[in-house]
């Protein structure tokens, strides 16, 4: 896997030297945000040799290199999800590429359930912890030793520092934050109304099918990270409404204005 892993790395290198400070994922919401930056180049995930390709609808499936203000960045429009077939160390490889192209800091965002009963469609969580449980970690196999150690901590997987400054950001953006404990399923069908209480119990405030496993990958690096969900639809059981991707998405580009907002004043605070 680090043999593929630099396989990418020469096939983006290839295409550009932009060195970015900051790797951004966009999740559900925020898929036209790297339209608005300033491009220096764009890398099509299917250019890439031996890249995982998004098979999920309305993905773009493409980096974009430049610039946020004077912030230089890398974004992903566009993830691989576990739910899609892939190896769990394949759902990480961009995380780690990106890592290895030059970003120190990461910025997760995702859309997700609600399971705190206080939170609402619409609404923003800082994620402030994670559980894995129900999904593989993605440092399971031989270890990279040229990334990490065997044995990584992940007592603090979300930086308290950009915690402090995704904060600042909101109240600055007059954001009303919530602050949370992201819990991650495989997917791709919802959870049942069974698992929703058990992550309630287990301290779990929202639920989703990515994100967790790229922190971890990030951390394993030495990355600093940090994660935004926006709260798209109450999980199972917590409302008389089926669960369905069309609401999600509704949510979704109803608040992305919001969202773009926050995201860019949490970049050039970074």
């Amino acid at each position: 896997m680090y043999k593929k892993l630099m396989t990418c790395v020469s096939s983006v290198r290839e295409k550009t030297d932009f060195k970015p400070e900051v790797g951004l994922i966009l999740g559900s919401g925020l898929g036209d945000y790297a339209d608005g930056i300033k491009t220096e180049a764009v890398v099509e995930y299917s250019d890439i040799e031996g890249f995982p390709v998004s098979t999920v609808k309305g993905h773009k499936g493409r980096f974009v290199f430049g610039y946020v203000e004077d912030v230089p960045v890398v974004i992903m429009q566009g993830r691989v999800h576990y739910y899609e077939g892939y190896d769990m160390s394949e759902v990480v490889l961009p995380i780690r590429l990106m890592g290895m192209l030059g970003a120190k800091k990461i910025i997760l965002t995702n859309a997700a359930g609600g399971v705190n009963e206080t939170y609402s469609p619409g609404d923003f969580m800082m994620i402030t912890d994670h559980i894995t449980t129900a999904v593989p970690s993605p440092l399971i196999g031989p270890n990279m030793d040229e990334l990490g150690e065997r044995f990584p901590d992940m007592s603090e997987v979300y930086s308290k520092r950009l915690q402090e400054v995704v904060r600042k950001a909101a109240n600055e953006c007059g954001i009303a934050l919530k602050e949370g404990v992201y819990v991650q399923f495989t997917g791709p069908n919802y959870e049942t109304p069974a698992e929703i209480r058990m992550c309630r119990a287990w301290g779990g405030d929202a639920v989703g099918m990515s994100t967790a496993c790229e922190a971890m990958a990030a951390r394993h690096m030495g990355l600093e990270v940090c994660g935004i969900s926006c709260i798209t639809n109450l999980a199972a059981g917590m409302s008389q409404v089926q669960l369905n991707h069309k609401e999600v998405q509704e949510t979704a580009d109803r608040v992305s204005e919001q969202f773009k907002k926050l995201v860019t004043k949490v970049i050039v605070n970074m």
